[in-house]
């Protein structure tokens, strides 16, 4: 992982899924961060595909992502496989929704 992914997923864990309040990458929704020569690449997740908060989630990224120093370029896709599940969330965040 070079320093400009580790930055950009430290800053991604600043976008808050607005229904759950949790942060997207404790949520498991950040399945991958690349970076070449400052083009990042985020794949990404929701929590079901008809989210309607999806472009809220999206803006939030890019604002975030943005602010980060030495990001060129952003590409976010969203991905459908694998489907999110539960399992896919930190521990910290599986406590706070009550979740064993």
């Amino acid at each position: 992982m070079t320093d400009l992914e580790a930055k950009v997923r430290e800053a991604l864990k600043k976008v808050v899924d607005p229904e759950l309040r949790i942060n997207i990458v404790d949520l498991g929704l950040v399945y991958d961060v690349r970076e070449e020569g400052g083009v990042v690449e985020i794949e990404m997740t929701l929590t079901s595909p008809g989210c309607p908060l999806a472009s809220v989630i999206d803006d939030e990224i890019k604002k975030v992502v943005g602010k980060v120093k030495g990001v060129k370029k952003l590409t976010l896709e969203l991905i459908w496989d694998p489907p999110w599940t539960a399992e896919m969330m930190s521990e910290e965040a599986k406590a706070e929704l009550g979740i064993d």
